[in-house]
């Protein structure tokens, strides 16, 4: 008869002791590809099972749940928050494995990590965007080092660390500009916070529109659409004469420019923008034909940039053109004078007197003045906005277009898996075909944010149709075998060029580095990815449709912001994190893939000719723009034809 087991002594195969670091029962393995099966076959080859790794990392004061191994191995879950990667560190540290071994099997190594805990105090929506800038280890790393890196992920990624951008997103906090919302089709909005998006995605006074603060009155919105109606009609009025047509485009920022002039004059003094504080019922565009009240606007730029640019000029130009003998609309609008008032300290009582007088002297009056102050002005004008100074790093390399390249196989780099991240995938690549097509095309940011798609075997769009759209389409084309672009010259900026001679833009794009397939995967599925059921608006590229808004068609703003986002994630290289292409770049928009080509060409052919047909512009146009970059260059070029004759010897 067995006796009886001694009391409190458990029955069965006695546990398995818990050692830090168990020994391999072999050193051979074939490697896998997914994390889930390298977490298992790792444990598996070490001895250890799930349950028992989970009881060595108790057992070592790592809070984990059990299941959450169990998932991990089983390939349902994978790690994500900051909290998870630690662990998979100490599993790495458990079997000898190199760090970093499991996050780089991760189907999606490159997302951002969550749950960082040392970002208290900072709003949850600068959280989201500095998270992909931020190492995995951030809260581990002391104090110091991680104001370090917050402090270098703000000026170099989020701000831009330029001057420019210093005082751009200073400007965009203070809300000033009016906005036409019925001629636009934009609502006023709130002003972006100083490190927003918003606030970095506009050049030049556009930061400004950003933080528009009202709504234009009744009656100087009806005098504004009034004079976009005369430039932009087929025909004119008759009894009326003009000098030249506006497009949409040209319409719509001159708009915008004119709502930041009315806004300077409606600020109060006492706010940190310190504008005139003229009434809201007194503006008119009337008050342009007075002569004080232009010095006034320009002296106000001048005192907030502390210099003069270019745009004071071109706002000055505008002027004369409206009021220009025989085509100017303000010169033809004497009815404007009737809702003129005198203005303290601004136009004297006698002056309106004047103009209501004799409206067409009031016009030759601002005229010759502002002839003269352009003058004055282009003197002394200084750029604020250096256009090379983001992308430097690209531009003084021995190969700008291969430097620039390099963003695009960072982006492969980095592409999610699919099956588990379908949508972030389609958004990778988005920005890889974006990048692309950009330095094949070398396109202006219109031309390549409004390019159609025809999906290989649908019939393409004739000429004649892109060319009243004012369009280019992407299409397979039977004869060459190949993707090829086509755009008509009248949807160029410059369609009145001699490199255009009337006729349309063609390009046969290369299936270099896989880029056919891509093109064709992205038209079959990830491009409905990213529409998510919303209406195709048939452009080739599509903003990411979400819940909150439902309209997939590109803006100039957002396609800006999609770019800059684009390099700030994988151009920009990050010390901290391992992820970037290029150090010392700074984050731009599409149109600097343009400076990218032309100073590429100039430096392997020193041709301002050849250098012309890559951004379909002219020689002239390069010689201006690009100088700068070729004297070395040049001289270096007729140095290696010389140096022959003496190798040669």
């Amino acid at each position: 008869m067995q006796a009886p087991a001694a009391p409190g002594r458990r029955r069965g195969r006695k546990p398995k002791a818990v050692t830090e670091f168990p020994e391999a029962l072999t050193t051979d393995w074939l490697e896998p590809d997914s994390f889930h099966e390298a977490l298992a076959l790792h444990v598996s080859r070490h001895g250890d099972s799930i349950c028992h790794l989970y009881k060595a990392l108790t057992h070592q004061g790592i809070r984990v749940e059990r299941s959450t191994l169990l998932q991990w191995a089983a390939g349902n879950k994978i790690p994500r928050s900051v909290r998870s990667l630690a662990i998979l560190a100490k599993i790495e540290q458990r079997y000898r494995l190199p760090p970093g071994y499991f996050q780089a099997k991760l189907p999606m190594g490159a997302r951002a990590a969550t749950g960082h805990g040392k970002l208290k105090g900072i709003a949850a929506s600068e959280q989201r965007r500095m998270a992909w800038h931020l190492p995995d280890d951030f809260d581990r790393r002391p104090p110091r080092e991680r104001e370090e890196i917050l402090s270098w992920v703000r000026r170099v990624i989020i701000s831009g660390s330029t001057d420019y951008r210093r005082f751009q997103a200073e400007a965009s906090r203070h809300r000033y500009a009016v906005r036409f919302p019925e001629i636009t089709g934009h609502k006023s909005q709130r002003s972006p916070s100083n490190e927003s998006d918003e606030s970095h995605a506009l050049d030049d006074v556009e930061a400004e529109l950003a933080a528009a603060t009202m709504d234009a009155p009744r009656r100087l919105a009806d005098e504004l659409a009034e004079l976009i109606r005369f430039k932009t009609a087929t025909l004119t009025d008759i009894g009326f004469q003009r000098s030249g047509v506006w497009k949409d485009s040209t319409a719509l920022q001159k708009v915008e420019h004119l709502g930041l002039l009315f806004g300077a004059l409606t600020a109060p003094p006492s706010d940190p923008v310190k504008g005139f504080g003229l009434p809201r019922a007194a503006l008119t565009m009337g008050l342009l034909v007075f002569p004080a009240v232009w010095d006034w606007y320009v002296q106000w730029r001048e005192r907030r940039r502390e210099f003069y640019t270019v745009w004071e000029v071109n706002m000055l130009h505008l002027g004369m053109a409206l009021t220009r003998t025989d085509t100017g609309w303000l010169r033809q609008s004497p009815g404007l004078a009737r809702h003129l008032k005198p203005i303290p300290g601004l136009v004297a009582a006698a002056e309106v007197t004047a103009a209501r007088k004799d409206w067409g002297a009031a016009c030759d009056l601002f005229h010759q003045h502002a002839l003269g102050r352009a003058k004055e002005i282009q003197r002394v004008v200084r750029v604020h906005r250096d256009p090379f100074e983001p992308i430097m790093p690209v531009l003084e390399a021995d190969s700008p277009l291969g430097e620039y390249r390099k963003i695009t196989e960072e982006i492969l780099r980095l592409m999610p898996d699919e099956r588990r991240y379908p949508r972030a995938a389609a958004e990778a690549v988005r920005a890889f075909l974006m990048l692309r097509l950009g330095l094949h095309l070398g396109l202006r940011q219109k031309n390549l944010r409004e390019l159609l798609l025809c999906p290989r075997g649908t019939v393409p769009t004739s000429e004649r149709q892109l060319e009243l759209r004012r369009r280019g389409e992407l299409r397979w084309s039977e004869r060459d075998a190949g993707w090829e672009v086509l755009i008509p010259a009248a949807a160029f900026k410059n369609a009145g060029s001699s490199f255009f001679g009337g006729r349309p833009f063609r390009l046969v794009l290369p299936d270099l580095g896989g880029l056919y397939g891509w093109i064709e995967a992205y038209a079959a599925r990830y491009r409905a990815a990213l529409l998510n059921g919303a209406p195709d608006p048939g452009t080739m590229f599509v903003k990411t449709v979400k819940r909150t808004s439902r309209d997939a068609a590109y803006n100039q703003t957002t396609f800006y912001e999609a770019w800059r986002l684009t390099i700030q994630r994988y151009g920009i290289a990050n010390p901290y994190t391992g992820r970037g292409a290029i150090t010392g770049l700074l984050p731009h928009g599409p149109h600097n893939v343009r400076d990218v080509l032309a100073t590429h060409i100039l430096k392997q052919t020193g041709s301002y000719e050849q250098a012309s047909y890559a951004i379909q512009d002219t020689p002239e146009t390069v010689a201006l723009h690009y100088g700068r970059f070729l004297p070395q260059d040049k001289a270096a070029l007729a140095a290696q034809i010389l140096n022959r004759v003496w190798e040669a010897a």
